[in-house]
């Protein structure tokens, strides 16, 4: 029986387990559209421009595990897009981006809207390709997906043109891509090398990324840090993807500075550093040339990014493969090396470090209660309010890096780890779309966003699509009004007028936006709220609700401030 190429690119798509198609159509989208009606396996999730339609298929596969699903309008789409796929590519977000194509017999002609989509998406995908003719597709549906999810995951570009979209063909090989089990074991003889090495070490810490969450490897990580008694530290910045250890483990050591100097600082004191899962490093402004990490310190890393081990710093171990099998066997293979005597200096320098958390928590709330009565509000203020009131199974997107300054996760806030979303690209416009994303991954976990104003413009339109699914999302707008991060960074470089409170291009006022009055007008109840205890109680509320979007525009200080 004859089918067209669009309707057999569904078939594939559902057999291999996809629900949702988050989309924003056009004229070359328009056979995709047709023949979603009534579609029995795949609902539609439309969003009203690229930015939170890429976001929310982000969020939905970095929650679900499972390859997200997007189609672009042609190349104008794609260029709207391009930010979010940015994002995608620097997480490893496993997303298979579609966009529609003009029909291959007006290429030389450069018809409207045409261009060469595949050059532009390729910088930041793994595979990027244009599927020529009906009778490939199936071909190149199951290469994309493979690769898509193949460590290490990240997003994927197809170009689907009108004619082959329209095309009829007999005899397809419709079967989607086969199941592809990632686990692949780290070499033994590395695994022990490691082991003796962190064994043997003086003063061993652990610095660990998005990628040992993704794995489903942190109760292996937490078992290593525990043998070691060794902090550990996420990766640098105050948002870092996902949590990938316990942020009420007394071993956790928060975050690592962005800076250089600050990070050689906070390394300095330890002799060997295990690094799992993370990127080593990704500097965000160059401060000199000394490098981050100390000289001194011997570094064993483990990962499934070839790429990342030995990149940018000289590895004494490097362990190649999946984290989940890499730290439980190292783990096994501590016990077998441990003597007694490492064993009690492991038991001390973890007890020590459980009292400089405790320490560090402590006088972290003493800041915090001092500026607890000033208005507007302190970031640090708000975050303390909220994180009295988290559900065990929240689920948490930020976007909003100078007021949340890891605070949930440096109070010990948040109870579980899977549930963290932070930002990784920095292309603005990525929470709101990703807390959607999230919510339609987990509908029975509530979902809190928390963004600032600046970044939730570059993707508002986000708040019409939570509202049309009756998404049960709580927003909380850290509203300052300004794009305080560059304000910070221009005093950061000792730029003369930004070091004088002098700054062009970026205070949002004159006028002000009424966040509230936007929200309502995208179909999502609002309110501002000023008092961090009614702000607590009216987010504990929405969050324990299935009523559909709330959002809570809350104002907050608007000089450079700390975390109080």
């Amino acid at each position: 029986m004859a089918q067209s190429g669009i309707h057999a690119f569904l078939e594939m798509l559902a057999d291999a387990g996809v629900e949702y198609l988050f989309g924003n159509p056009g004229t070359t989208e328009l056979p995709l559209s047709d023949a979603l009606v009534d579609h029995p396996r795949i609902r539609y999730i439309l969003g009203l421009q690229e930015v939170p339609v890429m976001a929310m298929a982000d969020g939905y596969a970095m929650a679900s595990r499972r390859i997200g699903v997007v189609n672009l309008h042609i190349s104008c789409g794609l260029g709207n897009a391009m930010g979010m796929l940015y994002n995608a590519c620097r997480e490893g977000t496993p997303l298979l981006v579609t966009a529609g194509q003009q029909d291959q017999r007006l290429k030389f002609q450069e018809p409207i809207l045409w261009g060469d989509m595949v050059s532009v998406a390729r910088p930041w995908t793994k595979c990027s390709v244009e599927v020529d003719r009906v009778e490939a597709l199936p071909a190149a549906m199951r290469l994309a997906v493979q690769t898509a999810l193949a460590p290490p995951t990240g997003p994927v570009f197809l170009a689907l043109p009108l004619d082959v979209q329209l095309a009829d063909a007999t005899g397809l090989d419709l079967a989607p891509a086969g199941s592809l089990d990632t686990r692949v074991r780290p070499p033994l003889a590395a695994i022990r090398a490691a082991a003796e090495a962190l064994a043997a070490a003086r003063n061993p810490a652990i610095l660990v990324g998005s990628r040992v969450q993704e794995a489903d490897a942190v109760a292996e990580l937490v078992a290593v840090a525990e043998r070691l008694g060794a902090p550990v530290f996420s990766e640098p910045g105050h948002s870092h993807g996902r949590l990938a250890f316990p942020a009420d483990n007394p071993l956790y050591a928060q975050t690592i500075p962005l800076w250089a100097p600050e990070i050689a600082e906070r390394l300095s004191e330890f002799d060997v550093l295990l690094v799992a899962g993370t990127d080593l490093l990704r500097e965000y402004v160059r401060h000199g040339d000394a490098p981050a990490i100390p000289r001194s310190t011997r570094l064993i890393h483990l990962d499934d990014s070839q790429r990342e081990i030995g990149k940018n710093y000289v590895v004494e171990v490097g362990v190649l493969g999946d984290a989940k099998c890499g730290l439980a066997e190292l783990a096994e293979q501590l016990d077998e090396q441990m003597s007694a005597q490492q064993r009690r200096q492991a038991e001390e320098r973890g007890e020590a470090r459980r009292a400089r958390h405790r320490e560090i928590q402590t006088k972290l709330r003493e800041t915090i209660a001092r500026r607890r009565d000033d208005r507007p509000m302190p970031g640090g203020v708000l975050m303390e309010s909220l994180s009295r009131i988290l559900p065990a199974d929240v689920a948490v997107v930020e976007e909003a890096v100078t007021t949340t300054n890891s605070t949930f996760q440096r109070l010990g806030a948040l109870r579980n780890t899977d549930g963290y979303f932070g930002h990784r690209g920095w292309a603005l416009g990525w929470g709101l779309g990703c807390a959607t994303g999230v919510q339609l991954a987990w509908p029975d976990r509530p979902v809190l966003a928390m963004l600032g104003e600046g970044a939730a413009m570059y993707g508002i339109q986000g708040l019409w699509s939570a509202a049309r699914y009756g998404l049960p999302v709580t927003y909380v707008i850290c509203n300052n009004a300004q794009y305080q991060i560059l304000k910070a960074g221009a005093a950061g470089f000792g730029l003369p007028a930004a070091s004088s409170g002098k700054f062009v291009g970026m205070d949002l006022t004159g006028p002000e936006i009424d966040m509230v009055a936007l929200a309502t007008a995208l179909g999502v109840r609002a309110e501002r709220v000023s008092e961090p205890e009614e702000l607590a109680d009216k987010v504990a509320q929405s969050l324990a609700a299935s009523d559909g979007p709330r959002l809570f525009d809350v104002p907050i200080e608007r000089s450079l401030s700390g975390p109080g």
